[in-house]
């Protein structure tokens, strides 16, 4: 499976922490930035993930900023992509079940790393219910 991730300055140290989990899960990972701490634009780093989904280059995305937000609303002007912003398991997991989410957008600011993690984990394991939210879903995109 590949992961593409990506965020902003004050998503750095999550986005290595996630890779390093990643990377003992055997994930293949594409590392959009940023590569330190200074401050930078999140959507510089948001649409090339969005991109990377989007064009099925990656089977998912991680995004992490301050709040999350920035992230999320960029990630969600590109077609194919349905990011969800979230701050527990039960929302990751249903993010996927019900929504069919593709990227998972995390606010480093108000969840641990030892909770990114386990988001990540439970994001990339739940799989899309189908069904009656197969119709909700087809019908987000414009």
């Amino acid at each position: 499976m590949t992961i593409s991730i990506g965020g902003d300055h004050a998503g750095y140290e999550y986005k290595n922490q996630v890779i390093a989990a990643l990377n003992k899960l055997k994930m293949t990972v594409i590392d959009r930035g940023p590569s330190s701490d200074a401050s930078v634009d999140y959507a510089d780093h948001a649409h090339p993930v969005a991109i990377d989904v989007a064009e099925e280059k990656a089977n998912f995305g991680i995004l992490i900023c301050g709040s999350g937000n920035g992230v999320c609303m960029t990630a969600n002007k590109h077609n194919k992509v349905r990011a969800a912003l979230c701050w527990n398991t039960e929302l990751a997991a249903l993010s996927r079940q019900h929504n069919d989410a593709n990227i998972l957008c995390i606010p480093a600011r108000f969840v641990s790393k030892r909770m990114a993690v386990l988001m990540v984990k439970k994001f990339l394991t739940t799989t899309f219910e189908g069904g009656r939210h197969a119709n909700r879903v087809n019908k987000i995109s414009c």
